[in-house]
């Protein structure tokens, strides 16, 4: 539980009484890998904090093409933002790529815990600001940089993937098909 409680530290402050009283309303579970979290289509119920292995987020279009919209690994959070928050059916998937720990929060819990100890509030409104930062300059990446350059900043930022995610995943989240990918990837190899 403590990298949980390092990354709420990161943003706000809790009391040994406050930390006790945020995990009493979680639960850590572990998963295999290609387990299935969310489906579309679901209610999300549920925000996953990643304590080891991988996750993502995708969805499937009419012509049965998987789109990923992110990975989380250790120390990250994921879930359906749209669902967990409008409380109403989602377009993702989450699957667990790589064996994993994982806590869950509940919407219901986290609703409480706004209620019982306001700073979270603080905590959560953080991290979904960088998520909204982050997911603004993805798509303006997406439309004005080139696919090598999209690779390169997933490099940077996901690093520890590159060799752990199967390329077509890698190839859908910044925005090509795996062929291209491939041969992107060994014309970089070349340099």
């Amino acid at each position: 539980m403590e990298l949980i409680l390092e990354n709420i530290a990161k943003h706000v402050s809790l009391t040994p009484e406050e930390q006790a009283h945020f995990l009493s309303k979680t639960e850590t579970h572990t998963y295999k890998a290609k387990t299935i979290l969310l489906s579309a289509g679901e209610v999300c119920k549920h925000s996953y904090f990643v304590n080891s292995g991988i996750l993502r987020s995708f969805n499937i279009n009419d012509n049965i093409v998987e789109h990923v919209l992110s990975f989380a690994c250790a120390g990250w959070w994921m879930s359906d933002m749209y669902s967990y928050f409008s409380q109403k059916p989602g377009q993702l998937f989450i699957e667990v790529l790589e064996d994993a720990e994982l806590v869950s929060l509940s919407k219901e819990n986290q609703e409480q815990l706004f209620h019982d100890i306001p700073k979270l509030e603080r905590f959560f409104r953080i991290l979904i600001e960088n998520s909204l930062v982050a997911n603004q300059q993805r798509l303006m990446d997406n439309l004005s940089l080139p696919a090598e350059e999209r690779f390169e900043k997933f490099c940077a930022k996901y690093g520890t993937l590159v060799h752990k995610v199967p390329q077509k995943q890698i190839a859908s989240f910044i925005g090509v098909t795996p062929e291209f990918f491939s041969k992107m990837k060994a014309r970089l190899l070349k340099k």
